[in-house]
């Protein structure tokens, strides 16, 4: 046979082996969401030279998740697994020497501190406390731990705690006695616990609660990142905590200080609504940190403030800046503050001059967190996410503003999956309103070829749709199925200025209603691959409210079909039944007794009369944010109207689905639901 043929059919066997690299992408699955490596927990050691982090991993068939510690170097060029799963293992945090790492672990039941020798590998055992620890720090000087832990608070030692819980779990009654507001918080019982602040002394072991008495450190709700810090000389700790006598109805959290050994304790800030997040200067004569001016109001603005610990002078850093400010770190010099907020879908990293107060925005048009910054203030290091990209970690060069990748964790799954990137657009909303919304085209998009739509609507209601990779309500994991993905941020989102988050505030389903619909109508009449024939909608928490409330107006049949995943039904009930008072009483202007016509004008089972919209009700029994009596009620109601409904119950499931079988499960009976009336 000719040579030429020999060549050719060598070229073939080599296209055969190598066609795995470059097989044909798809588009994920649950199984890929659920196989993604999951980042959190950055940390920089004190030479600058490695960043510690935390890779959560979770197993479909044994129906969890496993954490474990990681370092990479600061060129991302090596990565080393520092602990392997001896239980679960997070919240690292280095010694000031850069010679350990303390963290926390599972590995002997209760989660408990640990010290890990890096040279040898030798793992120290630091608490043996009887509810278990969390949220570990090193102090500066490297004297002390400090971590959080659950305490009956007439308990004077660890031995009352310890055979206080062990009585509570052996007791064949399990009657619940309340006496105060909130008894129970998101998805947990509160069970006469607090949450106290503790100190260890490294070189003796000595435990000392800093934060007695019947309050919680860190608060239970409306917390920073991390409500506790030491000073620069690790001679004092400033941590944050609710001493209002309802703590349901106040969102009151104060600065207070004390010393690692306890003691007296302080309270150095006296504003009525939320201050938090405290962060020393590295110079130690500032404290940093976030402040909230209307009391009860949970989403007002978060001002970046200054305490200055000399005169007890409070500073306002950024009154005139139309953002909310998130984290919150200090450069080493003291000279500067850098700082996240949310802006327009993305999350900025911003940088203020504290002299001048001058502003400088350091990223645009992305999502970062978890920022950090190297020693010599050269590097900022933080994650980064897309909405067709998990997070991963990266580092800017504050000189050239040079941004790299320094982990990869989930290279080889993307580069198996098919997904498109966001693309923005702007309409007019309620009175003319700029409003902005996002639109995510399934994979192997087809011009000229019509698409089924699911309209997402989120929660909160004020947080945002954003650019990032959501586990649970994944946008990719919509679009896989075929469907355009529209998000829109209505009146109330965040991101948008102070004034458009306010505006939803006593109009739960006025101008947000009319924002959602008139972004539908211009979906429709600019994107033509949109068939306005199949459209349905879907939402969660604020978002299940408005699509209950879309049931009872949705006069045009624009919808085909709905999806409420924890939706508010009734809100007079949901009044008596939430955990957090404070957040009706501000949205609906007072109480149901004090101000019923509100609470009666946007309670969708007014409403109930117009259903006929098919949907699917989806609640967990232990959600006590959005009680589970309304998704009850909601489906009770479709199905007395003769409407076709179903619900998805789940025994063992909070607010959000968190296990990986009952997220599958979810996913499965979304989609059904939805290709049963828009593919037809």
């Amino acid at each position: 046979m000719p040579r030429k043929f020999y060549l050719t059919l060598i070229y073939l066997l080599i296209i055969l082996l190598i066609s795995p690299l470059y097989a044909q992408r798809r588009p994920i699955t649950v199984e890929d969401l659920w196989a993604m490596k999951r980042i959190s927990n950055l940390t920089i050691s004190p030479d600058g030279k490695w960043v510690a982090y935390v890779i959560t991993s979770y197993s479909m068939e044994e129906n969890k998740g496993q954490r474990d510690i990681y370092l990479v170097s600061i060129d991302g060029r090596e990565i080393k697994q520092l602990t392997k799963g001896e239980g679960s293992n997070y919240s690292p945090a280095w010694s000031p020497d850069g010679k350990k790492i303390a963290f926390i672990s599972t590995r002997d039941g209760e989660p408990q501190v640990y010290v890990i020798e890096l040279e040898t590998g030798e793992v120290k055992k630091m608490t043996d406390i009887a509810l278990g620890a969390d949220g570990v720090i090193w102090s500066p000087d490297g004297k002390y731990l400090a971590f959080v832990s659950q305490v009956y608070p007439d308990c004077p030692d660890n031995d009352c705690n310890s055979k206080r819980e062990k009585e509570r779990e052996a007791s064949k009654v399990k009657a619940k006695f309340f006496t105060r507001l909130p008894f129970r918080i998101w998805n947990r019982w509160i069970d006469d616990k607090r949450s106290h602040l503790f100190t260890v002394e490294v070189n003796t072991g000595r435990i000392v609660d800093v934060t007695p008495g019947d309050y919680d450190t860190p608060p239970i709700d409306l917390g920073g990142k991390i409500d506790y810090a030491f000073s620069p000389d690790g001679k004092e700790i400033c941590f944050v905590r609710n001493t209002d006598t309802m703590i349901a109805i106040s969102t009151n959290n104060d600065l207070f200080i004390t010393t690692p050994e306890g003691g007296n304790i302080k309270r150095i800030t006296t504003n009525k609504a939320n201050d938090n997040q405290p962060v020393y200067s590295p110079d130690g004569k500032y404290i940093a940190y976030r402040a909230q001016f209307r009391a009860g109001f949970e989403s007002d603005k978060y001002r970046l403030m200054l305490y200055e610990r000399k005169t007890g002078k409070t500073i306002n850093l950024t009154e005139k800046f139309d953002r909310s400010v998130e984290e919150v770190i200090w450069s080493p010099d003291s000279k500067f503050i850098f700082f996240t907020a949310e802006d327009q879908g993305y999350n900025s990293i911003y940088r203020i001059n504290v002299e001048t107060g001058e502003i400088k925005q350091i990223t645009e048009k992305s999502y970062n967190t978890e920022i950090g910054i190297t020693p010599d203030g050269r590097f900022l290091i933080f994650k980064r996410e897309s909405i067709n990209k998990p997070a991963e970690i990266y580092r800017l060069d504050l000189a050239s503003f040079e941004v790299i990748q320094l982990t990869h964790h989930n290279d080889s799954l993307l580069a198996q999956l098919e997904m498109n990137a966001l693309e923005d657009f702007w309409f007019a909303g309620a009175g003319g309103t700029k409003v902005h919304g996002f639109i995510l085209k399934p994979p192997f998009f087809e011009s000229g070829k019509k698409y089924p739509a699911v309209f997402l609507i989120h929660g909160g209601p004020q947080s945002m749709w954003a650019d990032h990779f959501h586990y649970r309500w994944n946008a990719q994991m919509f679009a896989s199925r075929g469907y355009v993905v529209v998000m829109i941020n209505p009146r109330g989102s965040t991101g948008y200025g102070q004034k458009f988050t306010d505006e939803i505030s006593g109009d739960w389903g006025g101008k947000v209603f009319e924002d959602l619909m008139k972004g539908v109508d211009y979906v429709i009449k600019n994107f033509d691959f949109v068939d306005k024939n199949r459209i349905g909608a879907a939402g969660a928490s604020y978002g299940g409210y408005m699509i209950n409330w879309i049931a009872g107006h949705n006069d045009k049949g624009i919808f085909k079909c709905l999806v409420s995943h924890a939706g508010v039904f009734d809100l007079q009930s949901m009044y008596g039944s939430t955990e957090e008072l404070w957040f009706p009483e501000w949205e609906f202007k007072g109480t149901p007794w004090t101000n019923p016509e509100l609470y009666k004008k946007w309670s969708p089972s007014y409403y109930v009369k117009n259903f006929k919209t098919p949907t699917l009700v989806i609640h967990g029994q232990l959600d006590y944010r959005v009680d589970v009596s309304q998704g009850f009620m909601m489906f009770t109601a479709l199905q007395r109207m003769g409407v076709p409904s179903k619900m998805l119950y789940f025994p063992d499931e909070g607010h959000h689905i968190l296990k990986p079988q009952n997220a599958k499960l979810w996913w499965t009976t979304v989609f059904d639901w939805l290709d049963m009336y828009l593919k037809k």
